[in-house]
């Protein structure tokens, strides 16, 4: 069962002129019209999820009313309060005021701000161990997570951003899991029609692709808590799996993209560009290892706040040691899908500049060829009227035109020759250092040979040329 406020009857009372804002079982939470006009960005109806559970310490459990105040239980059992937030386009003052509504009373404000604020999170708030991990980004994201609990000896308050998968509860024996699935063999009637031959639980492709997508894929396979302790991981590793869920995700769809490249030509490669497809999926790619980083910090400290807690187990301490390092395998595993990301950007980038390279060649060749013809009709086509040496009335200018492509050509070649002067006084310079060179060892060498025949051959001793 899943609740929203403990007594629907006293909340009418509280609200008389009230709609329902989410509504699960049969209670709901309930605000007035002039808080509706106060809060315009306000969540959809059906969007606030509550979850109550007590657990009686010997592996047995069952839901309870959502009454925190009221929470009491025996040495051995605890109660768990869950809080799932809609995922929307709205403000965090309006997740705030939903756990004001949902938590108040008992909880304080700190109590509020501390579990529903931005950013990495631990300490001891009013006696009580808070901590989150909440990435800053779009709420809309499917790569935005955010977590955090309220954890006390005897109650624990945790807090999501929409439905954690594998989070909650179920009775044993509703798992999809434990069935025996039977293959879908399909063969044509005789009437044209296609039909399932055997017998079990048949399972749809659409169904297949998402189990393969999840590490445990339904609360009936959760092992129940018996302590708090046992909570505490369990909370924290239903998180790490989520993480792992949606890394596997993007590894299938990174293998997809590839085939569908090496299958595809151009018109899908020209698509992706176009939709910008890989930086997208590289900007929730750091959000991801956004949230992984929140977990490195958040939870070992979570771990050492914890080791000195009388009711936390030692063999907890050592489940959240191996949940630290699979946080850690999983920031490494992100760092390779970023880096095969980066290359199939670049290698789009690459395609692109070549299919620019190959256009801009078609379109120099054109230009070969009608740039010839350009500049005979701009020749012929001139009106030298009015230009210096070409006075039709004077018959010793008679040719002004040939003048004017004398003017041109003098003025091609100087212009000429400013472009290639520095070629040309290169080239002269290296000519001059060879040609100094040269001069300089055949003068070292006749040196050399007329100081040599002049000593003797055997001068300095021992029969050699000194040197």
């Amino acid at each position: 069962m899943e609740f929203i406020n403990g007594d629907p009857e006293a909340d009418h009372d509280r609200f008389p002129d009230a709609a329902s804002v989410g509504v699960h079982g049969t209670h709901s939470l309930h605000f007035s019209d002039r808080d509706r006009r106060r809060r315009p960005s306000f969540p959809s109806p059906g969007a606030v999820r509550l979850r109550a559970y007590r657990f009686d310490g010997r592996g047995g459990f069952f839901s309870r009313d959502w009454d925190i105040a009221e929470a009491e239980s025996s040495p051995c059992e605890f109660n768990w309060f869950h809080v799932d937030l809609p995922k929307g386009n709205h403000k965090l003052s309006v997740s705030a005021q939903l756990l004001i509504d949902a938590l108040c009373p008992p909880l304080k404000l700190q109590d509020i701000l501390s579990l529903v604020s931005n950013g990495p999170f631990c300490a001891h708030v009013d006696g009580a161990l808070i901590f989150r991990v909440n990435s800053p980004g779009p709420a809309t994201s499917d790569f935005t997570l955010r977590l955090a609990a309220r954890v006390t000896e005897a109650t624990v308050i945790t807090v999501s951003l929409g439905r954690v998968p594998r989070l909650g509860f179920s009775q044993t024996g509703q798992s999809l899991l434990s069935e025996i699935p039977v293959v879908e063999h399909r063969r044509g009637a005789e009437d044209g029609e296609e039909r399932v031959e055997g017998s079990g639980i048949v399972i749809g492709e659409h169904v297949l692709e998402f189990l393969l997508t999840m590490n445990h894929s339904e609360e009936a396979d959760n092992p129940v808590p018996r302590t708090v302790s046992d909570l505490v991981v369990h909370v924290i590793d239903t998180h790490v799996d989520h993480v792992q869920d949606i890394v596997t995700r993007l590894e299938m769809q990174l293998d997809s993209v590839e085939l569908e490249l090496d299958k595809g030509g151009s018109a899908l490669k020209k698509q992706m560009l176009d939709d910008r497809r890989f930086p997208k999926m590289h900007l929730d790619l750091q959000r991801l290892l956004q949230v992984v980083a929140h977990g490195e910090q958040v939870f070992p400290r979570v771990k050492e706040k914890c080791a000195g807690k009388s009711w936390f187990l030692n063999e907890n301490i050592v489940a959240l040691e191996e949940l630290i390092g699979r946080l850690r395998r999983l920031k490494e595993n992100l760092g390779f899908i970023v880096n095969r990301v980066t290359a199939i950007q670049a290698g789009l980038d690459s395609w692109q500049a070549e299919q620019i390279n190959r256009k801009l060649y078609y379109l120099s060749f054109f230009s070969l060829i009608f740039l010839p013809l350009s500049i005979v009709t701009g020749v012929f086509g001139m009106n030298v009227g009015g230009v210096p040496w070409t006075g039709q009335e004077d018959p010793e200018l008679k040719d002004g035109f040939r003048n004017v492509l004398l003017l041109c050509a003098a003025m091609f070649l100087l212009l000429l020759f400013c472009f290639t002067f520095p070629t040309i006084y290169r080239h002269i310079a290296a000519w001059s250092n060879r040609a100094a060179l040269r001069r300089s060892w055949s003068l070292n060498r006749k040196s050399f040979l007329r100081r040599t025949l002049r000593r003797g051959p055997f001068q300095g001793g021992g029969g050699y040329i000194r040197l």
